[in-house]
């Protein structure tokens, strides 16, 4: 779908019912949740975790008033999101916004490298965190981290293994001479320029994060 990414009032009610759920509370931005609802409204997830903190202090007139009330009234949120809900696209939104442009920027990270996989460039980025932990005598199904991260994401240890062997393609370290090609090398490579040469810490900080969606 293609919605105007700006901030839109009515987007409160949702991210108010997002805080309202158990524990209630500021929600990880990388987190089911927040992300979900950052790809239905096709803001990113930083951008709605400032959002939240702001309901968390009640920032502006605007969120008290919100807040006043749906705040102890769960039930008469949850009609007036679903009510919103139905009226985006007349509760067709798919139709609704059929054949009008999408530009989309993070969202990406989120969706399948290809048809025939589940791997996301998210997944790919906590793989290559990983990546730089290990040596390539250690990137293999037995090696205790890698079953850990792939139970994380649902995935076999021999995906992430297999992704560890393209990402050793893109490594200048190991200068590998190989030519790799496929939707997995051209992904990877990608991921690679955006933090293979960046600083570690900011990687595994980053990847920290990213780990909340998928528990």
């Amino acid at each position: 779908m293609a919605k105007n990414s700006k901030w839109q009032d009515e987007y409160w009610l949702l991210l108010l019912q997002l805080y309202l759920q158990k524990p209630v509370g500021i929600k990880p931005m990388y987190s089911r949740g927040m992300v979900d609802l950052s790809l239905e409204l096709h803001i990113a997830p930083n951008l709605l975790f400032n959002k939240m903190c702001q309901i968390a202090n009640l920032e502006t007139p605007r969120i008290e008033h919100f807040w006043e009330l749906y705040g102890n009234n769960p039930k008469k949120l949850k009609r007036a999101v679903n009510l919103l809900r139905e009226m985006w696209g007349f509760n067709n939104a798919l139709e609704f916004y059929d054949g009008v442009e999408t530009h989309e920027s993070f969202e990406k990270d989120f969706k399948p490298i290809a048809d025939d996989t589940t791997i996301t460039p998210v997944m790919l980025t906590l793989i290559l965190d990983l990546y730089f932990r290990l040596t390539p005598i250690t990137m293999v199904t037995e090696t205790p981290e890698v079953q850990e991260l792939a139970k994380l994401m649902k995935l076999k240890p021999q995906e992430v293994v297999e992704v560890m062997e393209a990402f050793q393609h893109c490594d200048p370290y190991l200068n590998r001479k190989e030519v790799v090609v496929g939707d997995m090398a051209l992904a990877c490579q990608q991921v690679w320029r955006r933090f293979g040469n960046a600083n570690p810490e900011e990687l595994a900080s980053y990847a920290e994060q990213l780990k909340e969606y998928f528990k």
